[in-house]
This record gives structure tokens, C-alpha cells and sequence, in this order.
């Protein structure tokens, strides 16, 4: 029962609809990745779908013609119930949603555009793919699939398959989730010697491992914070515009100026890009005389006051 109260609390709130929007656009990146540069060139990379290709090419070699999409659905479902028990409810829940309709998108961009409608040969092996060449393949492949999977971090959700065992993996060991990414990835790679050559299986190995690599770098961007320092004898003014204007907190410390031996208050808090662009506006506006050093923070844990500052700027609007 508790359950059921706590997916209801999650999916009536306006903040989870306006997230499936920004999902269902993230998954049609990952399928048109998957579709157009994972499928025709045969490559396995660290994921699901990787998985699910390798296991299509065995399923056809026996005799036995399972679609690529329904493979994937059903490795996703086993994985859903791991994500909705070891993480939390929302990502579960996202993660759901996301994960069910890959495969479908999948057939989506086939009917809309068949990948064999575009497909060049390969001028050393003759193999056909969309870019003509494995690297190219590759690398079009981890770019959108990355960008994909650091949005839906960002959200608490993922693309589904090895996302949820990465997410497993950066929860309860603490791995950066590119490295999550890379370490489950790697495994799956190996099962390519199925169906690939020992150049197509290290191929895909390297892959793996710029996805974690490029995962790290779009995320590390998408929830980069600026740590801001400030030195000033105005510093209740810097004070209150931060507390009042942009709804944060911050630390006062008594420092002392090692040159001059005067007295003074910093003040450190942390702030977005958007935020942070706003005091310094104010700062020079206000000709405040003021020693600023900020400084780039990719990772928050803790308290940070996201939903008293999404109520402080509610209250804020609704006063005026």
C-alpha cells in the first residue's frame, strides 16, 4: 500500500509530466542512435541494445526470428523491477516509461526512414552502415547515446538497460556514473565475440569507454554550479540580494587580509550559472568594491535547498 501511495504522490505532480516530455524527446535521441549507427554496423557497445543484437544474431542463427525491439522490452522489464526496488520510487517509475518505449521508437524511425534507404558500403569490407566506416559509426553512436543518458541522469531516470545497473553501481559503491557506465558496459561488450571479430569486439570496448567518458563530461555540464567567493566590506548588501533575489543561502567567515592585517567577512555560496550571472550583474551595477573568485562544482550532495527555493520564488511571485 505504501507503495502504491508513493508512485501516486510521484506521478500526479506537474514537475513528473513536464519531465516526460523532455524523456520521450531524450529516448527518440537514443533510438535513432541505436537504429541507425548500433544495428547496420553490428558494433556491440556496453548496453541492452548491444545485447539484445547479439542475442538476435544467435536467435537467427538457431532458426528462430525475434525482433530486435521485443528483445529489448523484455530484458528492460527484469531490469524495472531492480531499478524500482534498489534506487527510489521516481527513478523506477521514469525509468519505466523510457525503458518500454526504446524498442517501439525503434520501429518508429525504421518507418520512417529505414536505415537501408541510406546505407554505404564499407570500402575496405564491404559491410554496409550508415557512415560507412565502424569509427564514424561509433562515435555518432556515443555522442547522441551520452547526451541522451546525462539528460536522463539529470532527471533521475535513464535510458533504461545498463543505466539502471550503473545507477546501482554509483549509488551504493559511490562510482562517478561514467565509470558505472563503462564497468557494466564492458561485460556486455564481450558476449560480441558471438557474432564479431576480435577488431569489431575491440572496437566496441573502446567505445564503452568514451561513453563513460563523454557521460562524465555532459553531465558534470548539465549540473555544473558555480562556487562563489567574496570578500567586501558591503557584504550584508551581497547578503540580502542573495538571500532575498536569488532565494539562496550562504556562509559568512571572518578573514583577515594578510597584506593589509584589516578585517573583513567573506561570503561563500553556491549558485547556478543563471544565478551567479545575476550577483555579478548586481556587483557591478551597485559599484560594490569586492574581491569575487568563483570556481566550477559538477556534484552536490546534501541539502541545497532546491524545493525551499522553488517555494521562496512561488512566494515571491505571488506577493507582488
Amino acid at each position: 500500500m505504501n507503495n502504491i501511495i508513493k508512485t501516486l504522490s510521484v506521478v500526479k505532480t506537474f514537475k513528473f509530466w513536464k519531465e516526460l516530455i523532455v524523456m520521450t524527446l531524450g529516448m527518440m535521441v537514443t533510438a535513432a542512435a541505436v537504429y541507425y549507427f548500433l544495428v547496420p554496423s553490428k558494433l556491440i557497445i556496453g548496453t541492452i541494445s548491444g545485447l539484445s543484437i547479439v542475442l538476435c544474431n544467435i536467435f537467427g542463427a538457431m532458426g528462430w526470428e525475434v525482433k530486435l525491439s521485443v528483445l529489448i522490452a523484455v530484458i528492460n522489464a527484469v531490469l524495472l523491477i531492480l531499478a524500482y526496488i534498489l534506487v527510489d520510487h521516481e527513478f523506477g517509475i521514469k525509468t519505466v516509461y523510457t525503458a518500454m518505449i526504446l524498442g517501439p521508437l525503434t520501429d518508429v524511425w525504421d518507418k520512417i526512414m529505414p536505415w537501408t534507404s541510406i546505407a554505404v558500403p564499407n570500402s575496405v569490407t564491404g559491410a554496409t552502415s550508415v557512415m560507412g566506416d565502424p569509427w564514424l559509426d561509433l562515435c555518432c553512436f556515443v555522442l547522441l547515446l551520452s547526451a541522451s543518458q546525462a539528460l536522463m541522469f539529470s532527471i533521475n531516470a535513464s535510458t533504461g538497460g545498463l543505466d539502471i545497473l550503473a545507477k546501482i553501481v554509483n549509488k551504493y559503491l559511490h562510482f562517478d556514473i561514467g565509470a558505472s557506465v563503462s564497468i557494466a558496459g564492458a561485460v556486455i561488450c564481450c558476449t560480441a565475440f558471438f557474432i564479431n571479430d576480435f577488431r569489431m569486439v575491440v572496437i566496441g570496448l573502446i567505445g564503452t569507454w568514451i561513453n563513460g567518458i563523454v557521460v562524465d563530461y555532459f553531465t558534470a555540464t548539465l549540473n555544473n554550479k558555480k562556487r562563489i567567493c567574496i570578500v567586501s566590506q558591503d557584504y550584508d548588501r551581497i547578503r540580502q540580494f542573495i538571500i532575498n533575489d536569488l532565494h539562496r543561502g550562504c556562509t559568512m567567515y571572518e578573514v583577515i587580509g594578510g597584506y593589509t592585517g584589516e578585517k573583513s567577512i567573506e561570503l561563500v555560496s553556491l549558485l547556478t550559472k543563471d544565478e551567479f550571472s545575476k550577483l555579478m550583474s548586481f556587483l557591478k551595477d551597485n559599484n560594490i568594491h569586492s574581491f569575487t573568485t568563483a570556481g566550477n562544482v559538477s556534484e552536490v550532495y546534501g541539502l541545497w535547498l532546491k524545493n525551499s527555493h522553488r517555494k521562496a520564488i512561488r512566494s515571491s511571485a505571488d506577493s507582488r
